[in-house]
């Protein structure tokens, strides 16, 4: 199995996990976990007043990731004019967005976090310089009164 097969799997469980996967069945089947969290979403949102919620998310790889998740459960992210690139808007029930999105978010962006540091570390190392650890560190010189 290559690392990107083990990324990807990763990934699915993260998913099934949120989704609440009762059944071996229900944790096999490809695309059953984000029709369970879309219903999630839906049952939430006939309960709850959608609230809106601001997220600052710098990393554009990561705010990418935010985006598409959202898109994937059937949410619309949003921007309003003149708000900086980082911001991301986001309508949906509190209990979805604390229980369901920005956990399932946190756990995917540490998953593909890890996996892009070992391949560039991996790079690094491989076709620069073997040491790829931070900077040494040392003592300030002393200061001349």
């Amino acid at each position: 199995m290559t690392p990107e097969d083990r990324l990807r799997e990763k990934l699915r469980k993260i998913e099934e996990l949120y989704a609440g996967a009762a059944t071996p069945g229900e944790k096999a089947a490809a695309g059953a976990a984000a029709d369970r969290i879309r219903g999630k979403f839906e049952s939430t949102s006939k309960a709850e007043q959608p609230e809106e919620f601001k997220f600052s998310i710098p990393d554009p790889w990561s705010r990418q990731l935010f985006t598409a998740l959202c898109r994937r459960y059937g949410l619309r992210p949003f921007r309003y004019r003149r708000m900086h690139r980082q911001t991301v808007m986001v309508k949906a029930p509190a209990s979805f967005i604390n229980a369901v999105l920005w956990p399932e978010f946190e756990e995917l962006s540490n998953a593909l976090t890890f996996h892009l540091l070992e391949i560039t570390e991996k790079i690094i190392s491989e076709e620069v310089h073997a040491t790829t650890g931070e900077a040494e560190e040392v003592d300030e010189p002393r200061q001349l009164r």
